[in-house]
């Protein structure tokens, strides 16, 4: 990792009256603190090659240019991973002000300025921000810069995390779109609206898995209360999951067997007094065999997002049901569902990118702009999900939660509660199922 020689004698990015006023927390004097929190041995990966498509460079502009940008960004996103993962988030704005020459009569450091003009003028840079092969290549490069830091900032998401920790991390993501469109204020709007879509994605991100990681410990605590456990048993049972069945079936048109099976697994689960690492992988396989019919179908993506409706609505009944019979355990069935929604919203997002040969990031990356689908790029993607909805049309209908046939498609071993495990035991659960070939 090149040495960020351009922030040193700066206090945590700018200066001191510019980051009070940002309302960001200096947590970076404490990074070894938090350090076994953190994943920082992650590194960045090499990017690829820029794909010209037969374009024809613009003018002005000669491929020595081209290699000039991309050594420059490369050492550009190799500065951010070092400052994030010392938890000096502020400087993430003061590189982007560099990178992009924000007004660059007022940087005090002329010798980088000169140092960044001479490998790559201005000029250039603005006219290479319109190249739309450069523009997609800045894309890719970006949702991998951002996929590494989630995963160095939060690699488990289910592991308690220090509150001070958190909320720097949360307001680091609140900060982000409005420092990247303040330091590219001179730059092409296509370049401003790549960079602000993929950044937009990651500061979702961020504040789903620091909220996910909030809810998370918030559940242990129940998960571990024998009381509450017993009192949640006692009123789900007078549930009338026949009733619940009878109006979501017209909703989701699941078969009888299916939740049945969900349900009994459910109760047993929570009888058993398992930890959330344990639920944690009842819900994966829940996941899993509910997916796995559809691995390698063009229709994945569509599965696994109705999937999610279904087991949202089926759990919105349920909730519906305890509210209704005033059920003394409602506000821990309430805790219980919005994790185990969080959750599985996570699982599916991680399922749906890794059927694409993609990152998270990069999956939510697709909706950062869809309030302003008029770019090539936008219409590709746009293509290729109608595409996907033509070919599942049909298929949606068919998800096994449904299934008419003999096969068991979530099988008598699958959702078996797995065996008590050690509640110090955080490892090993959350690695990806590699899918069925």
């Amino acid at each position: 990792m090149k040495p960020i020689q351009k922030m040193e004698g700066m206090s945590n990015g700018v200066g001191g009256a510019q980051q009070s006023s940002s309302g960001l927390s200096d947590i970076s004097s404490q990074v070894q603190q938090y350090q076994q929190f953190l994943d920082a041995s992650r590194t960045l990966p090499e990017f690829g090659d820029i794909d010209l498509q037969g374009k024809p460079l613009p003018d002005g502009i000669t491929l020595a240019n081209i290699k000039a940008f991309q050594l420059l960004y490369r050492e550009h996103c190799e500065a951010i991973v070092d400052v994030v993962v010392n938890l000096q988030f502020t400087l993430v704005e003061t590189l982007w002000k560099t990178f992009w020459r924000f007004n660059q009569a007022q940087h005090t450091d002329s010798t980088i300025d000169d140092e960044a003009e001479k490998r790559l003028p201005k000029d250039c840079l603005v006219l290479l921000s319109k190249y739309e092969p450069l523009l997609k290549w800045c894309r890719d490069c970006d949702h991998q810069l951002y996929q590494g830091l989630v995963e160095t900032l939060i690699p488990d998401v289910l592991r308690p995390i220090p509150s001070a920790l958190t909320q720097a991390i949360r307001n680091f993501a609140k900060s982000l779109e409005s420092w990247l469109t303040s330091a590219m204020m001179n730059i092409p709007e296509e370049m401003v609206r790549i960079k602000v879509g993929a950044a937009s994605a990651f500061a979702q991100t961020l504040r789903r898995y620091t909220s996910l990681n909030h809810l998370a410990q918030a559940a242990r605590a129940v998960l571990q209360n024998t009381a509450q456990i017993n009192q949640m048993l006692s009123d789900l049972n007078r549930v009338d999951f026949t009733n619940v069945q009878e109006q979501a079936s017209w909703v989701c048109r699941c078969a009888d067997r299916v939740v049945q099976r969900l349900e009994q697994d459910f109760k047993l689960t929570l009888q058993q007094q398992s930890s959330l690492e344990q639920w944690a992988v009842w819900l994966d396989g829940v996941v899993s065999q509910v997916l796995k019919p559809y691995q390698g179908n063009p229709g994945f993506s569509k599965a696994a997002k109705l999937f999610l409706l279904k087991w949202s609505f089926y759990s919105s009944m349920v909730i519906r049901d305890l509210t209704l019979r005033s059920a003394a355990s409602f506000g821990s069935f309430h805790l219980i569902r919005l994790l185990y929604d969080e959750y599985m919203y996570y699982l599916i997002e991680h399922r749906v990118a890794q059927a694409r040969g993609e990152t998270p990031i990069a999956v939510m990356g697709e909706f950062a702009n869809a309030g302003s689908s008029s770019h090539p790029m936008d219409q590709d993607k746009d293509e290729e999900e109608e595409e996907d909805d033509e070919s599942d049309e049909d298929m949606t209908q068919e998800l096994p939660l449904h299934s008419n046939d003999s096969s068991n498609v979530l099988g008598s071993d699958s959702l078996e509660p797995p065996s008590k495990l050690a509640r110090t035991d955080d490892q090993g659960i959350f690695v990806q199922v590699a899918p069925n070939t």
